[in-house]
């Protein structure tokens, strides 16, 4: 394969795309153009940079990047915001007809309808007013009453199969006096089909394809079926916590072009009985420090999470308390909502904070944030959730518990509706047996390095595609993953 751009290139690459301070990495005069998006004044924005570009010769590397990158990032807000005024009463209109003026104007204060002004006009998330029914309580109680006799949802992709299942792992780890429990064998296809013309035909097209980390317990025989095309490079799997399968091949011109992998492997469910009286105040070795500590600017301890931790926790001490304690408050005070492109969003942690919705990336990252505030270590954990016959991209975490250690955490799956203690907090120290895990941290650097910034700045769950004439975002190809469960393996 052809020589890559070195490690070095997609570390500045990483630094350019962590939205560090103005007054760090980028000369004065930063501050006019920052206001200028803030307001969005996107196009005066872009012509602001573009002259900054050329006239000031002193711009190091990391700075250039930042700035070229601010003008990508705008063009992406405006793919996420593509929906008019129109558009949003036209759909909420069908399911609430007699919302008035005065009601959209309240809708927009509390930040139930995602809006923003882009150069004088009047945008919408495109998924705004289908959230507005997620978001908003009297929305999504008529939501309810207009759709209460859809379908229900069967097998696990139900709350009352999805507990089921929950029993059984715990039951099971208990009984055997073991974590890893529930073992079942998934079958996955994941594909990416690059669009006709996007690419000169020819031109050799670079695909990062996600693919699983082996963990001990959790995720283990990883084996590969299939590819197309049959040469790829696979990133060692101890070195990459974004764990990835590269491909190039040539661009079909007009037709699309296709990458595709499959395998198989073993997922085990997982439960740890914690007992909060067994549970110390952690020490933080030189392995646990990177956990318990900042990771800007995704997770910052600020001013406004400070305050807020110390009304969630007040006097407690006990870490699994203290937990539990943040986990409750997440889940009943941060309402799940599809969001924007992570990409687009400064702060994955603020935001849920600052909006009072998110989507499990944005309470998991607030979730961690708010963990590592109380000296509890937490990290980072992603891929896919499997619900029968229902599967999505999803992102959660793990925490550490002396003496247990790691433990898996799931907050969006929240608290279980149950008398059960340990049932209802499962997802401190548990999870269900149908996860498929790409990713043990955010923003890591991909093998072989990638020349041009991501689509993904944070997560890695539908790939990546370049070329050499830049990178391809997510409205350049399509990307699909199926799966088959074949229950059976051997617990451990």
């Amino acid at each position: 394969m052809r020589a890559h751009r070195p490690i070095a290139v997609c570390f500045l690459i990483t630094l350019a795309l962590t939205f560090l301070s103005l007054s760090s990495c980028a000369p004065p005069g930063g501050e006019k153009i920052n206001r200028l998006v803030a307001e969005g004044n996107f196009a005066q924005a872009q012509r602001a940079i573009e002259d900054l570009l050329v006239r000031d010769t002193s711009l190091t590397a990391s700075q250039r990047l930042h700035w070229e990158f601010e003008i990508e990032r705008m063009n992406r807000i405006r793919l996420d915001f593509r929906k008019t005024e129109q558009d949003v009463k036209n759909f909420v209109a069908k399911q609430m007809p007699a919302i008035s003026t005065a009601d959209y104007e309240r809708l927009e204060a509390t930040h139930a309808l995602e809006v923003m002004t882009i150069d004088g006009e009047k945008r919408y998330f495109n998924n705004a007013a289908r959230n507005l029914f997620r978001i908003d309580r009297q929305a999504r109680q008529v939501w309810r009453e207009k759709h209460r006799d859809d379908a229900e949802p069967t097998g696990l992709a139900s709350e009352s199969g999805l507990d089921v299942h929950i029993a059984q792992v715990m039951k099971a780890a208990v009984k055997s006096g073991k974590p890893y429990v529930k073992p079942v064998v998934l079958h996955v296809t994941q594909s990416i089909m690059v669009g006709g013309n996007e690419v000169p035909e020819g031109e050799m097209i670079r695909c990062w394809l996600p693919f699983p980390r082996e963990i001990a317990g959790r995720q283990e025989a990883i084996r590969i079926l299939s590819t197309d095309p049959p040469r790829y490079l696979l990133a060692d799997n101890g070195a990459y916590l974004q764990r990835t399968i590269y491909f190039e091949k040539p661009s079909a011109g007009n037709a699309k072009t296709n990458f595709k992998v499959e395998y198989e492997y073993t997922s085990n469910g997982v439960y740890v009985p914690v007992d909060p009286a067994q549970v110390k105040v952690p020490t933080i070795t030189a392995e646990l420090a990177s956990f318990v500590r900042e990771e800007a600017p995704h997770i910052l301890f600020t001013p406004e999470l400070k305050k807020l931790s110390k009304e969630i926790v007040g006097e407690e001490t006990n870490p699994v308390a203290i937990a539990r304690k943040l986990f409750a408050w997440v889940d009943t005070n941060v309402t799940w909502a599809s969001a924007r492109e992570y990409s687009t969003v400064p702060s994955l942690s603020m935001y849920p904070f600052e909006n009072r919705h998110g989507d499990c990336g944005m309470q998991t990252l607030l979730y961690i944030t708010l963990c590592r505030l109380n000296g509890i270590p937490a990290r980072w954990q992603s891929g896919w959730e499997f619900r029968p016959p229902d599967q999505s991209m999803h992102d959660w975490g793990m925490i550490y518990f002396e003496p247990y250690g790691w433990v898996p955490m799931d907050v969006t799956y929240g608290m279980r509706k149950t008398a059960d203690e340990a049932m209802k907090y499962f997802y401190v120290s548990g999870m269900d047996s149908y996860r498929l895990i790409f990713n043990d941290a955010i923003s890591q650097p991909f093998y072989p390095a990638k020349m041009f910034p991501r689509s993904e700045t944070v997560d890695l769950q539908r790939g990546e595609v370049e070329w050499r004439g830049g990178n391809l975002y997510f409205d350049k190809w399509e990307s699909d993953l199926t799966y088959e469960v074949r229950e059976g393996g051997a617990s451990r």
